[in-house]
């Protein structure tokens, strides 16, 4: 049985698909999870087949796959790629936004296609969650804020999901709200879950991709239940990486990465 579970998740930024260099920088973030130690992957914003293939083929150590198919990609762009055999999978939509919630058109279909991706391990039984929420584009989580009723009914859902299954489960992902938000610190009560690096966790966004005067946020996350264990975690992706094209950051997102010790399957 597996006792000790190394997991990893990375916002890919596979939007806008235009001057991403996604052909040189896909291939390079596959080649870093091949080459080191992590069990599990969550990925997101990999909503095209032809950009999953880039990461398959460069991670020939994660034989296995976790998406929901859809028409142009995997569903909400989520993919869990594992060392270990899965076994089960499955996709849910978060809740959408109304076209009276006053938010963006742009962000209101992106509603659309935001979910969660379960994947559970088969050698224990440990539930690995992939999630990406709706962004809310005004970088405000304040009360007030136009976007809050949706985060908190997308959230709702997540705390949910947790709640439906007593599996040890771990929960990685964007979840575009920053740590210091109220709307985090609900999610974490309504839930249970508690988050691996223990609120240490610096900004996960590089700040040379914000808007100018915008301050970046720790906004991803690796949360867990009450019963497994951190040894440690670390920071993935921090620095520029050379390309043919010149160097650049494999992501506009910094990966997280937690060794994590799970509980014993007879307790």
């Amino acid at each position: 049985m597996t006792t000790r579970l190394i997991v990893a998740t990375l916002n890919t930024r596979g939007l806008p698909l235009k001057g991403t260099r996604i052909a040189e920088r896909f291939p390079a973030i596959a080649a870093e999870f091949d080459a080191g130690d992590i069990d599990v992957v969550c990925l997101q914003e990999v909503f095209v087949y032809r950009h999953l293939a880039h990461l398959r083929k460069g991670m020939p150590s994660f034989p296995h796959v976790a998406y929901r198919p859809s028409v142009a990609g995997p569903a909400g762009g989520l993919v869990t790629l594992s060392r270990l055999r899965l076994a089960g999978t499955a996709y849910a939509r978060l809740p959408r936004s109304s076209r009276h919630s006053g938010i963006p058109a742009r962000a209101r279909v992106s509603s659309f296609h935001s979910g969660v991706l379960t994947a559970r391990l088969a050698d224990s039984r440990v539930r690995v969650l992939n999630i990406h929420p709706t962004a809310n584009t005004d970088g405000d989580w304040s009360e007030h804020n136009r976007f809050r009723q949706l985060q908190r009914d997308q959230f709702t859902a997540l705390a949910q999901a947790v709640a439906a299954d007593t599996s040890p489960t771990v929960v990685c992902g964007d979840f575009n709200v920053a740590q210091a938000s109220t709307l985090h610190r609900e999610l974490r009560r309504r839930s249970g879950l508690r988050d691996a690096f223990n609120g240490k966790c610096p900004p996960t966004f590089h700040a040379e991709y914000l808007p100018p005067g915008s301050e970046p946020h720790c906004i991803d996350f690796i949360l867990i239940t009450e019963s497994i264990d951190v040894d440690d975690t670390a920071l993935l992706l921090t620095n520029k990486r050379p390309l043919p094209s010149g160097p650049t950051y494999l992501s506009d997102h910094i990966g997280l990465l937690a060794r994590l010790q799970l509980p014993n399957p007879t307790t």
